[in-house]
């Protein structure tokens, strides 16, 4: 990463090689709180996706279904407009004033939020009104998850020793995925326990509400463990502004975007679409789906742990591109063996896509912030992670159902998943082959 620039260590001593100081108590300690913080976000964000299918004619009816559904599933896509914006605020405030502090925040802004939408009046009751304060609590979601993602990422990673730097980090997507397996599973519950009509009418709301229970929780959790001080390191002599961020690390932030473009946009295609896929387009009974999400993506988090240890082993950039070639192999005949009317054959299926996630979620949670130096680690974290959101992890959803209504092909979004994998592909030789400051030795 060719700069100018001068970057001091951090205030209150310099900077301890990773190797050395950070005991494997503390990294056990930073992963726990980075995986509990990353667990509500998963939730939070994924409630609203799981329960699209009854949001959409309350909160944006149509006499098309479909066109309800997309509307819906574009504010999905919204939020992530946010997110680049919470990415930078918060962001900076982690690399000049305190990481801690940052991570803290995140979670109370996602838990309110999330409460907010379970308590939502809907369009029969204030009409235009209920819609937009949903878009304005979904900004809210994204703003704070833009943020939390970076934040736990670099914390996790700079408490860690070198060699265990995957290992640990494989916390993060472990945690934000069992966060999804678990609104899943709330979402399949309720369904179960509820009529269809009550379901439509206040069932949907109850995964939401749950939220501020878990948000207390896991709060608690991240507080007592980030609550001590998190020395930042300087630029030039001066605290990290957003410009020297991007003079500093517009390359770097490059290839994170390409990076993250290729983790989201095959996780959120697993995470999100398929589901909608299932219940929408091949009629699968809605409950029986979320409970298929629900083991699909609690083995794919389980599976992070290992896969982690496996990083430390391999390095990072391997560990990514074993998972999207994996996704070149194998999403087109998994979408294809969906439609053959099984709805166990769908799940092995769905399995097989996303045990692909599991090799890039670790590789993008754990490599994303070793290629920054640590004044702009955060903030530029942040940038390189959202942008490649925007452009295919919080789309994906929508472009998916958009995919197979102009098509009339139900696995066309298998190629959607496949152009991910490949950029995926260039962005990790290209990280490969370049500086990595956020190891001792790059």
């Amino acid at each position: 990463m060719a700069t100018d620039a001068t970057i001091s260590e951090p205030e209150g001593g310099p900077a301890a090689s990773p190797d050395t100081a950070a005991p494997p108590r503390n990294s056990r300690r930073a992963a726990i709180a980075g995986g509990a913080g990353t667990l509500i976000e998963g939730y939070d964000f994924s409630s609203y996706g799981y329960l699209s299918v009854f949001i959409a004619p309350l909160f944006f009816p149509n006499n098309d279904p479909v066109v309800s559904l997309l509307l819906t599933l574009m504010v999905f896509a919204a939020a992530y407009l946010a997110r680049p914006l919470g990415g930078i605020a918060l962001g900076l405030v982690g690399d000049r004033v305190d990481r801690g502090k940052v991570l803290v925040a995140t979670i109370l802004l996602m838990g309110v939020a999330t409460t907010l939408i379970g308590l939502l009046p809907t369009t029969s009751t204030i009409g235009v009104t209920a819609t937009v304060l949903l878009i304005v609590l979904r900004l809210v979601q994204g703003f704070s998850v833009g943020a939390e993602v970076a934040g736990a990422a670099t914390f996790v990673s700079e408490a860690a020793p070198d060699r265990f730097k995957s290992r640990f980090g494989a916390f993060n997507p472990a945690g934000a995925t069992f966060g999804f397996g678990l609104a899943a599973a709330i979402a399949g519950l309720t369904s179960a326990l509820t009529t269809a009509d009550q379901m439509a009418e206040w069932g949907w709301r109850i995964p939401f509400l749950l939220s501020l229970p878990l948000t207390v929780v896991c709060f608690l959790i991240r507080r007592r463990i980030t609550g001590e001080a998190h020395p930042v390191a300087k630029i030039d002599g001066k605290k990290t502004s957003l410009l020297d961020v991007i003079r500093v690390g517009w390359r770097a932030i490059l290839k994170g975007a390409g990076l993250s473009a290729a983790v989201n946009g095959t996780a959120y295609f697993g995470l999100t679409y398929v589901s909608i896929h299932l219940i929408q387009r091949l009629e699968y009974p809605k409950t029986a789906v979320y409970w298929v999400t629900t083991a699909v993506v609690m083995i794919t988090a389980l599976l992070m742990l290992p896969v982690g240890r496996l990083g430390d082993r391999v390095d990072l950039p391997r560990l990514g591109a074993i998972g999207m070639v994996g996704y070149l192999a194998v999403t087109w005949v998994a979408m294809w063996l969906m439609g053959f009317g099984s709805l166990a054959l769908a799940g092995v299926a769905f399995l097989a896509i996303m045990v692909n996630s599991a090799f890039l979620q670790v590789t993008g949670y754990s490599l994303s912030p070793e290629i920054y130096p640590r004044a702009i680690r955060f903030t530029g974290t942040s940038l390189g992670w959202n942008l490649g959101v925007i452009i295919a992890g919080g789309t994906a959803p929508a472009l998916c159902v958009w995919l197979v209504e102009t098509t009339g092909n139900p696995t066309s979004p298998a190629f959607f998943v496949m152009l991910a994998a490949a950029i995926g592909l260039v962005s990790v030789w290209a990280i490969a082959r370049g500086p990595r400051p956020g190891r001792a030795e790059s």
